[in-house]
């Protein structure tokens, strides 16, 4: 049984079942987003940023469950290499925008150099302040060139995310979520606050601004963000040409091979129902 400080418990106080279906609404109104996208060549990429554990990957999850791969792609970068470190900052980012008819998903961005950067001393204060500088250009740029660019930060507080820590503690299945790294983040709470405070001075800007997400609760902030998302977007429901399936043809004499010319997986799921 879970326990009052198990975050899922939390959650559970949005009811499940509005939850879901509005969800599920919302997911078809991103196929849709997604199709409007793809037919007019529009170019749309959502930053989503925050604490750690403030949810931001499971919102990415329920964004793309729908999704096109090959239209909506989710980009995490790792740490630069030795040779993007000598590069300009945006540089490796710029790989990866989208290109006509396309979605990028980045789940942390260039504003790795305004947060944890900054907080656990990964650059110069002359690089960071440079950062500051160049950001507004760099992304009225992007806009001005035609990119639909939406942002989001993720607010957990202190309390939940420690709790969110604790949880993942003690689940095998989600421990590698933990990290040093993440488990800085609450010794320097302050730190990152005081940090996210001026990134939001300096790169809240009216072409690109910031949109924050109330996080507590995932339930409602994936719900929050989703609907915000698709109602700042100009999208039209785009329609679809019918498809029919085809008449199968006659047979032409064709003879599968015996099954014992070929490799099969053994029927592992059998042996679960003899067991039960």
């Amino acid at each position: 049984m879970a326990s009052a400080t198990d975050p899922e418990e939390r959650t559970n106080r949005f009811p499940k079942a509005v939850y879901e279906r509005e969800l599920f609404r919302l997911q078809a109104e991103l196929v849709k987003v997604q199709e409007w996208v793809r037919t007019e060549g529009k170019r749309l990429v959502v930053i989503f940023e925050g604490r750690d554990a403030a949810g931001k990957g499971s919102t990415i999850k329920r964004v793309t469950e729908y999704l096109n791969p090959r239209v909506a792609r989710i980009i995490a970068l790792p740490a630069p290499s030795d040779r993007e470190r000598t590069q300009w900052y945006f540089q490796r980012y710029i790989t990866q925008l989208p290109a006509a008819g396309e979605i990028v998903l980045l789940d942390r961005s260039w504003y790795n150099r305004a947060g944890v950067e900054k907080v656990m001393g990964f650059c110069t204060p002359d690089e960071y302040h440079r950062f500051l500088h160049q950001c507004p250009i760099f992304e009225r740029m992007l806009v001005e060139d035609g990119i639909l660019l939406r942002k989001y930060w993720f607010s957990v507080s202190d309390a939940e995310q420690e709790a969110r820590f604790r949880s993942r503690l003690a689940d095998p299945m989600r421990q590698w979520k933990l990290s040093t790294m993440d488990l800085d983040s609450i010794s320097r709470w302050e730190d990152y606050s005081r940090a996210k405070d001026q990134m939001l001075v300096h790169t809240d800007i009216p072409e690109a601004p910031w949109w924050v997400v109330e996080s507590d609760n995932k339930r409602r902030s994936r719900l929050d963000m989703i609907h915000h998302l698709v109602a700042s977007l100009p999208y039209q429901d785009v329609a679809r040409v019918p498809i029919e399936l085809p008449d199968r043809p006659p047979p032409t004499g064709y003879i599968r091979p015996p099954r014992d010319t070929q490799r099969y997986v053994p029927d592992f799921a059998s042996t679960l129902l003899t067991e039960s």
